[in-house]
């Protein structure tokens, strides 16, 4: 895998508006383009112009914005739609013909040969026009390897600039996504894409196995989000990424930002940042059980893969529960500014972990054991001061 040819295409306003909730009005659209650019992704992908006027006239005014980032847009593999897309000013169009036999059966019918010279007919147009152009078959994990590979050599002959792979419905395993983006990458010259859905949770890895296999090019959406369960999180992706090379991720991406454009898309399609999601999720920080707590304060590399302050963030030790220890007292009587022994502390944890098993405990009810036991402390040496004095 090569992090300098990486390339994320953000399709939150192609593959998001297929989410249940979605409705993004024209300054929405341009809202999120904007925080996406300012974020670093390379690519920003938007729904068909052919699907509506207003997608349209979004796709145009978005194109205009003088973004640093490439405006794409997805279109299906047809003349019409194609001259459509290169009128509204996007840097790149993005076609996509189904290969697999249920969607040749069920939905266009067309065989092969046909979809061969379809997409010839297509990309040649799109080229002429100076435009960069994906060629991208739709549910390729049940198309028939040797109908994909003839459709991608033949596409590939004539210069199209990269080829998609596309789990549509999410059926593909990490392995298997390895197996053909392989294989592929043995056939074609022009780069990869992958276009992965999330509905047996694999989109994440399967994306990340892509591009160890010699894919260029992952498809994300903000929170997911998109037909039914969605594709790769944006977040996700960009976690794994920086698991395996924090410094290439750092200096690729505006990683504080992240937090703002979850909470942005979050609120505009009607959720919650899920409590575990990457990254941003409330918890995704937060260290609980005493032996978790002691060494995070030792170092925090023990048990965490992501550092927070890249982002933006802090972790949170929660010392409100049974399972504190001792060390994450103590650190909380620090941050109260309570000067307490490490004998005194234990003290306290003891009466902490005595009250967590009769009822949920808050934070105040810790703060309010730590002063009361520092506050009895500080009058039994006042009493003993002034004992010594009266002798």
């Amino acid at each position: 895998m090569s992090l300098e040819r990486f390339a994320i295409i953000e399709s939150t306003l192609r593959e998001g508006e297929q989410f249940a909730n979605a409705f993004f009005d024209s300054d929405q659209k341009a809202e999120i383009a904007r925080l996406l650019d300012a974020f670093g992704v390379e690519y920003i992908e938007l729904t068909s112009p052919a699907a509506s006027p207003q997608s349209c006239a979004d796709l145009e005014r978005i194109a205009r914005l003088g973004l640093k980032t490439k405006i794409l847009t997805h279109v299906r593999c047809h003349l019409d739609d194609a001259r459509l897309a290169v009128e509204t000013g996007a840097d790149g169009i993005d076609v996509v013909f189904g290969t697999s036999s249920l969607l040749r059966e069920f939905s266009h019918g067309k065989d092969i040969p046909y979809i061969i010279d379809s997409a010839i007919e297509v990309i040649e147009f799109i080229k002429r026009q100076g435009l960069e152009v994906r060629f991208s078959s739709e549910d390729s994990f049940r198309s028939d390897l040797v109908d994909l590979l003839t459709i991608y050599r033949a596409v590939d002959k004539i210069g199209v600039h990269r080829v998609g792979i596309a789990d549509t419905v999410g059926v593909a395993n990490p392995r298997q996504v390895y197996d053909l983006v392989k294989t592929l990458r043995g056939v074609v010259n022009c780069d990869i894409e992958f276009h992965g859905h999330n509905d047996t949770g694999c989109a994440v890895a399967n994306a990340f196995c892509a591009l160890e296999a010699g894919a260029t090019h992952i498809d994300t959406s903000v929170l997911g989000i998109g037909e039914r369960n969605g594709i790769t999180p944006l977040g996700g992706l960009v976690a794994r990424l920086y698991a395996h090379n924090p410094a290439a991720v750092r200096g690729r991406y505006n990683l504080p930002l992240l937090r703002e454009i979850d909470n942005y898309v979050a609120g505009l399609v009607d959720v919650d940042v899920p409590f575990n999601n990457y990254i941003t999720g409330f918890t995704a920080f937060t260290h609980k059980a005493g032996i978790h707590a002691k060494a995070i304060l030792n170092n925090p590399s023990t048990y965490e893969i992501l550092d927070p302050a890249d982002f933006g963030l802090s972790r949170y030790i929660h010392v409100a529960h049974r399972l504190t220890g001792w060390n994450a007292i103590k650190e909380r009587a620090e941050q109260l500014q309570l000067s307490l022994s490490d004998s005194a502390v234990k003290v306290v944890t003891s009466q902490i972990k005595a009250l967590a098993d009769r009822k949920r405990l808050t934070l105040d009810d810790v703060d309010f054991l730590l002063r009361e036991y520092h506050s009895q402390l500080v009058a039994a040496d006042m009493a003993e001061s002034i004992e010594a004095v009266d002798r």
